[in-house]
């Protein structure tokens, strides 16, 4: 336990310190570089002298140390950095008078003041030091004007080149971050002409619907219509053909009205220049089962429906997948099971999907032909659609023969644990 409380105590400081270094923005390689150019600037203080330097002692190797410490926070503020830096040399000069040289500790500050975008401060300030300095050295020393440029040329073209170099990083920089926008803009301008063509594509398929397949179902709604009311002038007795008659019309009708709301609902939603149902529309779901059903009893197939489990609201996009696979395969049983086929159908409400069977005892789904048409029995366009249906939920739909006859068409579709409804 004490050995426990020892280890935490002695690892607590260290990462107070890495906290602190992170706040600052101080990272190793900043660390590194510090400790080089102190190691620079010691060395130019040891060979630096001068008229009226003060004899080289601890102080001044101190003082030398402290210069360079700001350089730690060159992240965080490089032209902070440079002007402390610069304020720091200048008491050195002051209070110490070496005969040193600026550029092994302005070196790094002015790199960096020059990438921030200080270009004006990062010139200005090794500019002005080395103008003092040869000042103070031509006064003191009255050397000529060849000694004192050889003096001072490498200071001069290690600052120049700091300032160079960082102009340099600085541009490629801005290049590269212009060249990132305008590859995002590009992509964005993808994106919207992308949207713009597939909305005017929505926009022609609900016209070609309008045009085509609504005003025809709209004929049917009207031509069912006229023949009921004709039928309903003549007068024979309950039971006969004419009412057997009246029964199929009433359901061509309802049906083709129903089916034409739906493809106006339809029309609707493509019309949408956004995804997602507008507000107020909503196409059918299992709401509408019993209506299906009765349409589908009223042209011959007999219909039974049973439930299992807890019924309860589903998910929109559920709801409607599920109807439109019973849709399917009802239909199915009309075209292809047979006169005489009775359809039974099975939901099942499980925790977290719904179970969807029906079956049928006709002889089932004639064998497909390559390239047929879509109406043709076993093109199998219809069992496609029910398994995209399913798939863009995450579910499954499976369909084949019944080894006691008939065809089976089974789908489970996710509705989360909760089944909260959409």
């Amino acid at each position: 336990m004490g050995v426990a409380h020892a280890v935490s105590t002695a690892r607590a400081p260290g990462a107070a310190l890495r906290r602190l270094a992170g706040a600052l923005g101080i990272r190793w390689v900043d660390v590194i570089a510090t400790a080089v150019v102190m190691v620079a600037f010691e060395l130019n203080v040891v060979v630096g002298g001068g008229y009226g330097a003060k004899p080289l002692n601890a102080e001044a190797y101190v003082f030398g140390a402290v210069l360079v410490l700001p350089i730690l926070l060159r992240r965080k503020w490089p032209l902070g950095v440079l002007i402390a830096c610069s304020v720091l040399l200048l008491a050195f000069y002051i209070f110490d008078r070496r005969n040193v040289s600026p550029a092994p500790l302005l070196s790094l500050p002015v790199y960096d003041a020059a990438v921030a975008g200080y270009l004006a401060v990062a010139i200005a300030i090794p500019a002005v030091f080395m103008a003092i300095g040869l000042f103070v050295v031509d006064d003191s020393t009255h050397e000529g004007i060849a000694s004192l440029l050889s003096e001072f040329l490498l200071g001069i073209a290690v600052l120049g080149l700091a300032i160079l170099l960082g102009e340099v990083v600085r541009g490629r920089r801005a290049l590269a971050a212009e060249t990132a926008d305008r590859l995002r803009l590009a992509s964005e301008e993808r994106d919207a002409e992308a949207a713009r063509l597939v909305a005017e594509e929505r926009l022609r398929i609900a016209r070609d619907l309008h045009d085509t397949v609504a005003h025809s179902m709209a004929t049917i709604t009207v031509q069912a219509g006229s023949a009921l009311h004709l039928l309903g002038r003549r007068d024979q007795g309950p039971g006969g053909r004419d009412e057997n008659l009246r029964d199929a019309l009433t359901a061509i009708r309802e049906t083709s009205k129903g089916a034409l709301g739906e493809m106006r609902s339809t029309l609707g939603q493509l019309r949408q220049a956004r995804s997602g149902e507008p507000a107020g529309t909503r196409t059918a779901g299992l709401d509408r089962l019993p209506a299906l059903c009765d349409a589908v009893i009223a042209a011959g197939a007999p219909v039974t429906v049973s439930v299992e489990g807890d019924e309860r609201p589903l998910p929109t996009a559920v709801d409607q997948a599920a109807y439109r696979i019973l849709q399917e395969s009802l239909t199915n049983v009309l075209r292809h099971a047979g006169p005489d086929a009775r359809a039974i159908i099975c939901l099942r409400y499980e925790p977290a999907a719904l179970a969807i069977r029906v079956t049928d005892d006709g002889p089932g789904l004639a064998p497909a032909q390559p390239g047929g048409p879509a109406d043709q029995p076993g093109s199998g366009h219809g069992l496609i659609g029910m398994a995209e249906r399913a798939t863009a939920l995450g579910g499954e739909v499976s369909a084949g023969q019944r080894a006691e006859g008939g065809f089976e068409v089974r789908a489970r579709l996710p509705v989360g644990a909760d089944g909260a409804g959409g």
